[in-house]
């Protein structure tokens, strides 16, 4: 399974904790644990670990199925959003978010490029219908 932002996030924490302890990182320059907090992190993988449940559905959907699952991890991720202020996904995290979404899909066998081509959109549009973030 493709790597979840969240990983990747929780290591700058961990990578930012690591330089404070050790002196090379001046406090003030610190701001990964603010950005991400385990709130918003736990939260995330909750949605996250929803949609990898519905992936293992996915094998021979329908397009129509296809974009339920889409739509019901990315209305997830629109609350979880408001929930930590409407703010919490910027645009570095959006375009993890997003690109999680297309190789999980990927991955599952999905060809995201005629998928949404079939719908009227280009591939990087597969979230724009419902995403708020």
């Amino acid at each position: 399974m493709t790597d979840r932002p969240t990983s990747s996030w929780r290591e700058g924490i961990e990578e930012e904790r690591r330089e404070l302890a050790a002196g090379t990182l001046d406090p003030e320059c610190a701001c990964m644990a603010a950005l991400f907090p385990e709130a918003l992190l736990g939260a995330t993988d909750r949605v996250l670990d929803a949609f990898e449940g519905d992936l293992h559905t996915l094998q021979g959907a329908s397009d129509e199925r296809i974009f339920a699952v889409v739509e019901r991890v990315v209305l997830a991720l629109n609350t979880v959003n408001e929930e930590n202020g409407g703010g919490a996904y910027e645009t570095d995290e959006r375009e993890q978010l997003c690109d999680y979404i297309d190789r999980a899909l990927t991955e599952q066998g999905v060809d995201v490029v005629a998928l949404t081509a079939r719908d009227g959109l280009g591939r990087y549009q597969l979230t724009d219908k419902w995403r708020d973030w």
